[in-house]
C-alpha cells in the first residue's frame, strides 16, 4: 500500500492487486503494539498501522482488486502482462509498464527444518497460530512448546500465556535469541516463559495429536549432542524457524537473486535486474521493523512512477558485504544519487565501526556499542561520482 500510494502521488496510474479479501497483509492479525515507532513516532497495533496506509490508498482513489491471484506473468520489450483471476471477473489480462512486487514472505515448515516423527494435529507455524487466535478466536492448544525464538515465536508465546495456555518453553538452536531484545524481555522474561538456548526439537511424538516432543542440546556445529535428549510433554508445537521471501511468481521473468537475502538484487531505487520490475519490503529481504518495509515501499512506488515517465536508469555499481556483514541491500547503486543502505551483521559484536569504502577512499563511518544479526540497521550514503566502480561495507573493531 505504501508503494501504491507513493506511485500515485508521483503521477502514475496504479492498480493494487491483493490475494486476500482486504489489504494489509500480515499486519491485520498483529494486534500487539510496537508498529510505527520510527515512521509515526508512536506505538500502533498492526491493524492501526495498516489502516493509515489504507486511508492513503483510498484518498488517492486507487483501484484495488481483492481476492485476486496472479496466475501468470510475462514481460515484453516495454510492458508486463499479468493473467489474474478472482471470483467476480474470472480469468483476465492486465498490462503495466512497471511492476512492484510487494509479496512479503512465508514461514518455514517442520519439514523444512527436518523434524522427525509423524504428522499429528497440533503442529502450527507461529503465524498460523496467530491467525487462529487473533482473527478467528480459536486456541490452538493448552500445553504449548515453541521451536525458534524469532519475534513472532516470542510474541505468540506471550499471546498463548495471556489466553490461559501453558507455554512449557521456547527452544532456540543458537546461542542467543533470533528476535529483537525487546521481545525477549516483554514476551518471555516478563511472563516467566523459559528460554532454552543451544537446544532444538529432534522428534515429535503422537499419531492423531501431538503428545510431546524430544529436545536435545546442540554443539558448536548445531547438531544434537548424543545422550542429551529429553522428553517434554505438550499437545501443541509452534514453529518460529525463519521466513522466506515470497518471490516464486517472479522466477519466469529471470531477475537476479541474492542467495543471502532470498530476494531480488536491487539498486537504491528498488529496481531489480529486470527493467521496470521493482521489489520492496519483505519480498526483498526480511525486515524486523514494519517502518523499514514501508520506507522501501515508498521508494519502490516513487521509482516505478519515475520509470513509467521515462526514468529508466538502473544501477550498475556493485555494493559488497565485507567483513562481519551478513548482507547489504541494495546490492547495486546508481552513481550521483543518495542511497539508503540496509544491512545485518553476521554475528553479535560489541563496540564496532561500520566503514564504507570505494577505491581506497572512506565514504562513511559509524560506531555502534552493540550490533546483533536480528536487528537490522541502515545508513545513508551520499551520491557517488561516476568513476566509482564498487563499494565495500564492513564491520570491524571500533577505533
Amino acid at each position: 500500500m505504501a508503494a501504491a500510494a507513493a506511485a500515485a502521488e508521483h503521477g502514475a496510474e496504479v492498480l493494487l492487486v491483493d490475494r486476500e479479501s482486504r489489504p494489509g497483509g500480515i499486519l491485520k492479525q498483529c494486534i500487539h503494539d510496537g508498529f510505527g515507532v520510527i515512521r509515526y513516532e508512536e506505538k500502533l497495533t498492526g491493524p492501526e498501522y495498516a489502516y493509515r496506509d489504507f486511508e492513503a490508498v483510498r484518498a488517492a482513489g486507487l483501484k484495488v482488486l481483492n481476492n485476486t491471484f496472479v496466475l501468470d506473468l510475462k514481460k515484453s520489450e516495454d510492458s508486463f502482462s499479468l493473467l489474474l483471476q478472482n471470483p467476480d471477473q474470472g480469468a483476465f489480462q492486465v498490462s503495466a509498464t512497471a511492476l512492484v512486487a510487494a509479496t512479503g514472505c512465508r514461514e518455514r515448515t517442520s519439514r523444512q527444518v527436518f523434524i522427525h516423527g509423524d504428522r499429528p494435529a497440533g503442529i502450527f507455524s507461529a503465524g498460523t497460530a496467530q491467525n487462529l487466535i487473533n482473527l478467528h478466536g480459536y486456541l490452538p492448544g493448552r500445553r504449548v512448546a515453541v521451536l525458534g525464538s524469532g519475534d513472532i515465536g516470542m510474541i505468540m508465546a506471550r499471546r498463548l500465556a495471556l489466553e490461559g495456555a501453558e507455554v512449557v518453553g521456547v527452544y532456540e538452536i543458537k546461542s542467543e535469541p533470533s528476535g529483537l531484545t525487546r521481545n525477549q524481555v516483554q514476551c518471555l522474561e516478563d511472563y516467566n516463559i523459559p528460554l532454552h538456548l543451544n537446544t532444538t526439537v529432534t522428534k515429535v511424538h503422537g499419531t492423531k495429536r501431538v503428545t510431546g516432543i524430544s529436545v536435545a542440546a546442540v554443539g558448536a556445529d548445531l547438531k544434537p549432542l548424543a545422550g542429551s535428549e529429553t522428553f517434554v510433554s505438550c499437545d501443541t508445537l509452534l514453529l518460529s524457524v525463519g521466513l522466506i521471501p515470497e518471490n516464486d511468481i517472479l522466477e519466469p521473468l529471470g531477475p537476479e537473486f541474492d542467495a543471502k537475502t532470498g530476494g531480488p538484487v536491487v539498486d537504491q531505487r528498488m529496481m531489480t535486474s529486470v527493467p521496470g520490475l521493482f521489489s520492496c519490503g519483505n519480498a526483498t529481504h526480511v525486515n524486523d521493523m514494519v517502518d523499514y518495509v514501508s520506507e522501501s515501499g515508498f521508494i519502490a512506488g516513487k521509482s516505478a512512477a519515475g520509470y513509467v515517465q521515462g526514468g529508466g536508469k538502473r544501477g550498475s555499481l556493485k555494493v559488497n558485504a565485507g567483513k562481519n556483514l551478513l548482507y547489504v541491500v541494495p546490492q547495486r547503486l546508481i552513481t550521483g544519487e543518495e542511497a539508503v543502505i540496509y544491512f545485518r551483521s553476521a554475528k553479535t559484536m560489541d563496540r564496532v565501526t561500520l566503514v564504507a569504502q570505494a577505491a581506497g577512499k572512506e565514504l562513511f563511518r559509524e560506531k555502534y556499542l552493540k550490533i546483533r544479526p536480528p536487528e537490522m540497521q541502515k545508513i545513508v550514503l551520499q551520491p557517488l561520482p561516476p568513476e566509482v566502480e564498487s563499494v565495500e561495507i564492513s564491520l570491524g573493531e571500533a577505533t
